[in-house]
């Protein structure tokens, strides 16, 4: 529960990347994949079970979130 608790924040603020809602959706369950598995390796939870919550609510934040709340500019694969 800890590694939630740290991904949130994280995912909310690095989820904003892209103009539409789908590449804010995909690079924020990419970010969120990744920070979950990292967070759940240094807590010493499951790397997949974080890597799952952490996708899940970075997509989310993603797809939740305006290109206007946060730019992080142009996604990498444009």
């Amino acid at each position: 529960m800890r590694s939630l608790v740290l991904l949130l924040p994280v995912a909310l603020l690095l989820a904003a990347c892209g103009e539409t809602k789908t590449d804010r959706g995909l690079s924020g369950a990419g970010i969120g994949a990744g920070v979950g598995a990292a967070t759940s390796a240094v807590t010493g939870g499951s790397i997949l079970g974080g890597a799952a919550v952490g996708g899940a609510a970075g997509g989310a934040a993603g797809v939740l979130t305006d290109e206007d709340d946060v730019d992080l500019g142009k996604p990498v694969w444009r």
